[in-house]
């Protein structure tokens, strides 16, 4: 009975000593990964926007949200880097550029289509769920 007191607090103690390990190994993959950014790297933040990195400085990161819209943010606001993997396709096998002159809404010649079409909701539901 002496011994069960002294095993408990061992059996309690070792698996929140591993915890603070792993904690603080995955905080440190993450500074490294937010202090080797570039530009033009394909980022995602902790809230969850996706971006390109246009510039950077030694506390803030200017992102890409969309074309010709910039706007800036903390280093420690980057989750992770996309793998070029993950960004050259959009779920469905093909690269995102190369989306056909239907879909985009514009002709052969580059000029707008007069017919637009709307995405099926399984395409909606796939470009909002991706990682």
């Amino acid at each position: 009975m002496e011994l069960l007191f002294p095993l408990l607090l061992v059996a309690l103690l070792v698996p929140m000593f591993l915890g603070v390990r792993r904690q603080k190994r995955e905080a440190e993959k993450v500074s490294t990964m937010q202090d080797s950014l570039k530009v033009g790297d394909q980022v995602v933040t902790t809230s969850g926007l996706y971006g390109t990195v246009v510039e950077l400085d030694d506390t803030t990161v200017d992102l890409e949200i969309a074309e010709d819209v910039v706007t800036t943010w903390l280093r420690q606001a980057i989750r992770e880097v996309r793998a070029d993997d993950e960004v050259s396709t959009n779920g469905e096998g093909r690269a995102d550029n190369e989306v056909s002159a239907e879909e985009s809404g514009t002709d052969a010649t580059g000029s707008e289509a007069t017919d637009t079409r709307e995405e099926s909701a399984e395409q909606t539901e796939t470009r909002l769920t991706k990682d």
